[in-house]
């Protein structure tokens, strides 16, 4: 991977989710500190984020990030106080990784942190994509793309595979619409936060041809793929939580799956999703052996054995 921080004063902070093994030992160590000191209980803003954040898997550099940004937020209010220098901070985001690696759903912690940080009046998020924004004829993606922008005021604006909107050309209507966008992140650029995310390599493309458009991004998160084992996690949580268990024939059956799946790094690879949808209809499949034999005791409606898997998806 590549470096897994760097923060600039004027410049972007990019950020390397739940990858560990790209660290040197001295930026590990500093970090390892920053992870250790304790926030003081009054931060209760903070502590609430970081109790929802607990119950994801991975993601170790997210939950480092939350804290810089509040430490960053929390501070500023401090030399504002003291008649120092407080200007506010621009935090429109790129979030950039495969399906499936948790975007949505760290875009939606960051909305509630903002809004307890009083960042935003609202903390909602509004999800879009290329048809929500990209009109049939001249005039008609501007509108609609301000309407977006409205609806996302005082909230997020999180707009996935955002490269989409650069793969018409010049004459394409997508142009426009990132026009609309970059106006009113101008305009508007403490009133709402706009967050374009997408496949990384897409997503490097989609800002090579608007040169000014990365300058204007001051977060930038790369999401890895999650690792076997915390695939593996994930599938064991979602089990647990609906009350059901893996036979350890299971487990390892499920765990060789996704080694052999992960390892071909197929491009449609859904991450937490595709383990997601795995559980559910291995959940199905164990209700129909459990009907056609007519076992009902508690031991197996709990149990889920390697013949229930099923990867047909």
């Amino acid at each position: 991977m590549d470096q897994p921080i760097k923060l600039k004063n004027n410049g972007q902070i990019n950020i390397i989710l739940h990858d560990q093994k790209a660290r040197s030992k001295p930026i590990e160590k500093e970090r390892e500190t920053i992870s250790q000191t304790e926030v003081p209980s009054k931060h209760a803003e903070l502590r609430q984020i970081e109790e929802e954040m607990s119950a994801l898997i991975g993601l170790d550099e997210m939950k480092k990030m939350v804290k810089e940004i509040y430490a960053w937020l929390y501070i500023n209010k401090k030399r504002e106080e003291q008649g120092l220098k407080a200007s506010k901070q621009v935090l429109h985001m790129l979030f950039k990784g495969n399906p499936g690696t948790g975007k949505t759903t760290v875009a939606r912690l960051l909305g509630k942190l903002f809004f307890h940080m009083n960042v935003l009046s609202k903390g909602h998020l509004i999800e879009a994509e290329r048809a929500d924004l990209v009109g049939e004829y001249i005039g008609h993606t501007a509108q609609k793309t301000r309407d977006l922008i409205k609806k996302a005021m005082g909230g997020i604006l999180f707009v996935d595979e955002a490269y989409s909107l650069a793969r018409g050309g010049e004459k394409d209507f997508g142009k426009e619409a990132i026009d609309t966008l970059v106006k009113h992140m101008e305009d508007k650029q403490h009133d709402f936060i706009l967050i374009l995310a997408g496949y990384s390599r897409e997503m490097d493309h989609f800002l090579s041809l608007n040169p000014g458009l990365k300058s204007r991004f001051p977060v930038v998160l790369d999401f890895p793929d999650y690792t076997v084992e915390q695939l593996l996690e994930i599938g064991r949580r979602m089990v647990a939580e609906k009350e059901y268990q893996l036979s350890k024939e299971a487990e390892w059956e499920l765990r060789n799956h996704l080694r052999e799946i992960t390892s071909k790094n197929q491009k449609s690879f859904s991450n937490g999703r595709y383990i997601r949808n795995i559980i559910e209809k291995t959940i199905r499949s164990q209700a129909m052996r459990l009907l056609m034999h007519e076992s009902y005791e508690r031991t197996e409606l709990m149990t889920i054995h390697k013949q229930d898997l099923d990867f047909d998806l």
